[in-house]
C-alpha cells in the first residue's frame, strides 16, 4: 500500500504540467523527518512543468516537517502557510516559492476555488 505522500508526489510527476504554476520556476525540497531518518522529495518547476525525484540536493526552498503532518497536508486537513506560522513546518530559502506551490495542495473538503482535489488517476 502506497502512503498518501508518495501518491501525492507520484501524481505530480505523472501530471507533468500544472497550470496553477505556469508562472513559477524553481526547485523545492521537502525533508520529512521521522526520528533519525529523513525522506527527501525534490520538486522541480519550470513555468508549470513539473519533475519529481527523491534527491537530497540543494533547492531554492527547503521545507521541513514530519511525515504524518505532511500526510495531513496532502489530504487537505492542514494548510502549509498556517503550519509555518504555527511552527509545525520550517521553510528555508525562498519562501515565495512555498506561497506559489501551496496552491496545488488540496484544500479542506468544504473549500471552493482553484485548488486540486487529490484523486488517484484511473489508468
Amino acid at each position: 500500500m502506497v502512503d498518501p505522500t508518495t501518491r501525492f508526489f507520484e501524481d505530480l510527476d505523472r501530471r507533468g504540467y500544472e497550470p496553477l504554476l505556469d508562472k513559477t520556476s524553481g526547485t523545492m525540497r521537502f525533508d520529512l523527518h521521522e526520528g533519525a531518518q529523513t525522506t527527501h522529495w525534490l520538486l522541480q518547476i519550470d513555468r508549470g512543468r513539473l519533475g519529481v525525484s527523491q534527491e537530497d540536493r540543494e533547492a531554492d526552498t527547503v521545507i521541513g516537517t514530519d511525515p504524518v503532518f505532511f500526510g495531513d497536508m496532502v489530504a487537505g486537513r492542514e494548510n502549509a502557510i498556517a503550519a509555518v506560522l504555527r511552527g509545525d513546518m520550517t521553510v528555508s530559502g525562498n519562501p515565495r516559492l512555498l506561497l506559489q506551490v501551496e496552491r496545488i495542495f488540496p484544500g479542506p473538503v468544504t473549500s471552493t476555488g482553484p485548488r486540486h482535489e487529490y484523486r488517484r488517476e484511473a489508468r
